[in-house]
């Protein structure tokens, strides 16, 4: 029997057997993985530090912006992630509060990115019910930036799945220190306000949420960068030597899988 005979631009176009063999292997990783899940246990909010886009660049000698546009493929992976498990909450820790001492070209570049972001994904999160919300100082940002969350807060404001939530321009300490002056000025109007946890929760920028069930952090550091430190207290810390921008929806149900083997005791003892 004879082989087949292709031309050199035939040949340039045959799949490669080694990426081939590649996507295999990742897509029964993945697989391996859901089938280890207890759907019943999962946890109701996840919440992201996407770190090692400038790194990611770097190993590639390439400009930081094009690792902050690998990023963007990484969101897409840590939603559809959380969606096709059925987890209600994700919240991405997109751009700090200390984020704004970098060059303006790089921050020019961010908000650029995120406006692309939002119309770009807006059709995706219409198709699956995905709600957008903000946290932060948002009155802050460039109007067209602001514009634009504007309109997709709008476009997502009924959709009923999954709840994206960006922090932007956040500092967990500018969010406590949002929240004391709201306690401040209600008692300045003659408010009668009890000074408890309930009350600067209520006051938060994150209230109505659900506090963090699973912390995630990429690049390896072990820090939280000023994320979420009140939501945070009893979250579930899970560190990955993986940067952002290779970030895969294996690595997040590897995460929750890990999570799911814990035990949480909230400060008591345990089942044991």
């Amino acid at each position: 029997m004879r082989g087949a005979h292709h031309s050199p631009r035939e040949l340039r176009n045959l799949p490669d057997p080694l990426s081939i063999r590649r996507n295999v292997t990742h897509k029964t990783s993945e697989e391996k993985l859901l089938s280890q899940i207890d759907l019943r246990r999962l946890p109701r909010h996840i919440a992201i530090i996407m770190d090692g886009n400038g790194r990611w660049a770097q190993n590639r000698r390439l400009p930081r912006i094009a690792g902050h546009r690998a990023g963007m493929r990484a969101v897409r992976q840590g939603v559809e992630a959380c969606r096709r498990l059925g987890i209600p909450h994700l919240t991405l820790y997109a751009f700090s509060v200390e984020n704004w001492k970098r060059p303006q070209t790089e921050v020019d570049l961010l908000m650029a990115l995120l406006r692309e972001y939002l119309k770009k994904e807006m059709e995706r999160m219409k198709r699956h019910q995905i709600r957008l919300r903000v946290i932060g100082r948002i009155r802050e940002l460039p109007k067209a930036v602001r514009q634009d969350l504007q309109e997709a807060l709008q476009e997502t404001k009924h959709n009923s799945n999954l709840q994206l939530t960006l922090a932007l321009n956040y500092g967990a300490r500018a969010e406590l220190v949002d929240a004391f002056r709201k306690l401040v000025r209600t008692m300045k109007q003659g408010g009668r306000v009890e000074m408890s946890e309930r009350s600067i929760s209520e006051r938060l920028y994150t209230h109505g949420l659900p506090d963090p069930d699973l912390l995630i952090r990429t690049s390896g550091e072990m820090r939280l960068s000023n994320f979420l430190l009140w939501q945070a207290a009893y979250a579930e810390l899970w560190v990955t030597e993986t940067l952002w921008p290779d970030f895969k929806r294996r690595d997040l149900y590897q995460a929750v899988l890990d999570y799911q083997k814990r035990e949480r005791r909230y400060g008591g003892l345990g089942l044991a």
